[in-house]
């Protein structure tokens, strides 16, 4: 297993985050041996910009967005921003997508959020089309390139990528998209992943390489695990109640509907509630100890080891750390805790 380094919370601009500081960052996870490094975007900064910074600043480090919102671009402009990281890294991107949710898609973007896994298949096709430098020509029920009755015609990408099987992730929750995942996708991004789950997570993903006659060999399942090894957990329990509570409407969250699966119905429904309602501390309070303990690596290095051979026994291969530092020097410290407990465990 792997250590990545997520910077949803370290790396988004407009909340404030200063870019020299992200990249101490990623060249403290550079120099311990971090596989990948991840930007993130929802309505704040983009993740691309910040990963072209990056990439001109590092060496070995992969860097990957986490995702990129398909409802923001259209597939051909994400194959031409793939090609074009790409190069710029020198082979070291890799290109996460995700659906986002309705509020941001059609709250933010102005796209319609129907039918998110259709869209998806359709979107993945045609970004390959584009990498593989073919001639897109696509009818598909979302896409259709070119338009038909119209001036346009199919084009072909007009550069030629570093490589034309750029490493595609899907962002995925529940168990259909978990299975197209494994489908049409080399990796998954997860979030919340709870090794005590974990099986059940793999049988989707084995489902969908299944259709292809593929296994899961080589394929990258991704972890984004909040991290804190001090005794402060309230970044990681804004963090969690944030997502359970309010990404997305009292009818469709994701991660409530996770959390309820996973064994707490009656806490997702009450957190959940608790948000929406605005009475954000009662919901922080309301957010069970054991969903953390769960989902997130929490105390000194021998207790996350432990954790760490859980994900690993559980099929994770990259485990990417989600990290809420008060101050820089923390949280180097943390990344630096995160790789020594990883050489405790054995299963780096």
């Amino acid at each position: 297993m792997r250590l990545g380094l997520n910077l949803r919370y370290l790396g988004p601009l407009g909340a404030g985050a200063r870019p020299r500081d992200s990249l101490r960052y990623v060249r403290e996870a550079e120099r311990l041996g971090y596989s990948v490094a991840w930007t993130a975007e929802v309505f704040s900064s983009d993740a691309v910009s910040l990963l072209g910074w990056l990439a001109a600043q590092t060496s070995r480090i992969e860097l990957g967005t986490a995702a990129m919102q398909i409802p923001a671009r259209t597939p051909a402009m994400t194959a031409m921003t793939a090609a074009t990281l790409d190069l710029l890294s020198e082979g070291r991107f890799r290109l996460g997508l995700g659906v986002s949710g309705p509020q941001v898609a059609e709250g933010w973007h102005g796209v319609p959020f129907a039918r998110p896994l259709a869209r998806t298949r359709e979107y993945v096709d045609v970004v390959r089309m584009a990498l593989r430098r073919e001639t897109v020509a696509y009818a598909g029920e979302h896409y259709r390139l070119p338009l038909p009755d119209g001036p346009g015609k199919a084009i072909q990408l007009g550069m030629r990528p570093r490589r034309k099987d750029v490493p595609i992730y899907l962002a995925a929750v529940g168990p259909a998209s978990l299975r197209l995942a494994g489908e049409i996708a080399d990796g998954w991004l997860s979030v919340f992943f709870q090794p005590e789950f974990g099986a059940e997570s793999l049988a989707e993903l084995r489902a969908g390489r299944e259709r292809t006659g593929a296994d899961l060999k080589g394929f990258d399942v991704v972890a984004a695990v909040p991290v804190a090894t001090g005794d402060d957990l309230a970044g990681v329990r804004a963090f969690t109640t944030h997502y359970v509570g309010g990404m997305g409407s009292r009818r469709h969250n994701y991660y409530t509907g996770l959390m309820a699966r996973t064994g707490f119905p009656d806490e997702a429904e009450r957190v959940q509630r608790l948000y929406l309602d605005g009475e954000m501390r009662a919901a922080i309070g309301a957010l069970p100890q054991e969903f953390l303990d769960r989902t997130a690596l929490l105390g000194p290095a021998d207790r996350i080891a432990e954790r760490l051979q859980a994900y690993a026994e559980a099929g994770v291969t990259t485990l990417s750390a989600m990290i809420f530092p008060e101050h820089v020097d923390q949280g180097l410290a943390t990344l630096r805790t995160l790789a020594e407990a990883l050489d405790k465990a054995g299963v780096g």
